[in-house]
């Protein structure tokens, strides 16, 4: 059995390791960026939040401080969870499959892309940016079908097209697993 990895840090560079799926080594490369982008962008968010509310009292603030981390959570781990996934297996010897494995990486860079279009989603019709209100822009170019799908959902739904996305990796493992 091969020795095992330390924690979630340490699964990333084991299960790139132990892998035989050329596609799950490129999701455990881009799947380490994405969630250190998105530890980064949190990071700030909090840093911005917390330097914009000092001096006022607990309660919602703190709240809104939690929430923060809840949805930062909620992007990373479905985005780790295929690297964790085969890292264990791998660890066990309980026998991932080069299929499991890119069958995981492809949903995993399918979940990526749905956080970037849930994002796309969530732009409301007008916004104020510098002092100024601005309109988003009209769908156009080759995937103007998909952006005007996007525009369509409410901006409070916006949150299911990630949830889809972190769905297909939970099938992706049941099916392949």
């Amino acid at each position: 059995m091969a020795s095992g990895y330390n924690g979630v840090f340490g699964a990333f560079p084991y299960a790139f390791r132990e892998s035989e799926s050329r596609v799950f080594k490129l999701y455990v490369l881009a799947s380490a960026v994405a969630s250190a982008l998105v530890g980064v962008l949190v990071t700030i968010a909090l840093v911005v939040l917390i330097a914009g509310t000092t001096g006022g009292q607990g309660g919602s603030l703190t709240l809104s401080r939690s929430f923060y981390v809840v949805v930062g959570l909620l992007v990373v781990l479905p985005a780790v969870a295929p690297v964790l996934i085969v890292a264990r297996r791998r660890r066990r010897g309980s026998g991932s499959s080069v299929r499991h494995e890119t069958a995981l990486a492809i949903a995993g860079f399918v979940f990526l892309l749905s956080v970037y279009l849930g994002i796309v989603a969530s732009m409301p019709e007008t916004f104020v940016l510098d002092g100024e209100t601005v309109m988003r822009p009209q769908p156009s170019g080759l995937f103007a079908p998909v952006i005007a799908v996007l525009y369509a959902i409410p901006p409070a739904l916006s949150w299911s097209v990630p949830l889809v996305g972190a769905a297909l990796v939970a099938v992706a493992h049941r099916l392949f697993g």
